[in-house]
């Protein structure tokens, strides 16, 4: 049977440089397993947001079943082992076997620091507004990242079942209506400010809302050393839509509690997902 426990979501306003991301990472995810945390997730792009589209490409790793093929890698295992903690790793780039493109995967580890969940991000964010100032915004993750094919993925904890997704995710309910019945959803983002701040809380209350589960969304937040700024507002989310943990801006931890109690007494009050026709 399920029972209660402390979940983390991690903000970080990540730079170029691996290693200083690490370090960064490590203060944060010790805060929050010293605070109680059975899960802690780590933002998309927490090891990486360079300069260029390009730069996460020339960091890419292999994942090789049995070994941690990469110190990005290395470092989520040890991490998640040292804390004994279920480790979220937000998005790391992976090989796919080109030179010019990579998976932007999400791998979780367990508490004994083996690799218990990966998902490949399906849906590539592409955007582009012209400004009042005459500023051109747009992005196309599709110019250095392909598709991932392994959709829908959810792991099983002894606080619940959870489901994975990754950032523009969030803006396509189907993919979290095929995760199943999940009691946490999960979406490490790192939002723009221009689509974070008319979206982002809006699709994640919908998605909880929708599937009477908790999210937590752990997300990158400020200005970059790149120059892009994104929303950050990192949050977790009740099961009635109510937010019951959020930060602003800049690098720290939000926290809250994971209870199947309160799942299940909202489900049972409002049995939306029962009364379900079209599957």
């Amino acid at each position: 049977m399920s029972h209660k426990a402390n979940v983390a979501a991690i903000q970080m306003v990540s730079t170029p440089f691996v290693d200083e991301n690490l370090q960064a990472a490590e203060k944060l995810v010790s805060q929050a397993a010293a605070e109680g945390a059975a899960l802690v997730a780590l933002p998309e792009y927490f090891c990486i947001l360079g300069n260029k589209e390009t730069d996460k490409v020339a960091v890419r790793e292999r994942i090789e079943p049995g070994r941690n093929a990469g110190p990005i890698q290395a470092w989520l295992s040890a991490t998640a082992a040292h804390h004994k903690i279920w480790l979220v790793g937000g998005t790391i780039p992976v090989d796919c076997g080109s030179d010019r493109k990579i998976l932007n995967t999400c791998l979780v580890y367990d508490p004994q620091g083996r690799l218990a969940a990966r998902y490949d991000k399906i849906h590539l964010f592409g955007f582009r507004r012209e400004h009042e100032d005459g500023r051109e915004e747009q992005f196309d993750e599709a110019r250095t990242i392909v598709h991932g094919t392994n959709a829908p993925v959810a792991f099983d904890t002894s606080f619940g079942r959870v489901g994975l997704s990754v950032c523009y995710d969030l803006r396509f309910p189907e993919l979290y209506r095929a995760l199943g019945t999940c009691d946490l959803l999960l979406v490490p983002s790192a939002f723009t400010a221009t689509t974070g701040q008319a979206h982002w809380e809006p699709l994640l209350r919908a998605r909880a809302i929708e599937n009477l589960a908790y999210v937590l969304a752990p997300a990158q937040g400020g200005l970059h050393v790149n120059g892009r700024r994104t929303h950050g507002h990192s949050m977790l989310i009740d099961p009635w839509g109510a937010v019951r943990g959020e930060l602003v801006e800049g690098p720290g931890v939000v926290s809250g509690v994971i209870d199947p109690g309160e799942i299940a007494a909202f489900r049972a009050s409002l049995p939306a997902l029962a009364h379900r026709t079209l599957r």
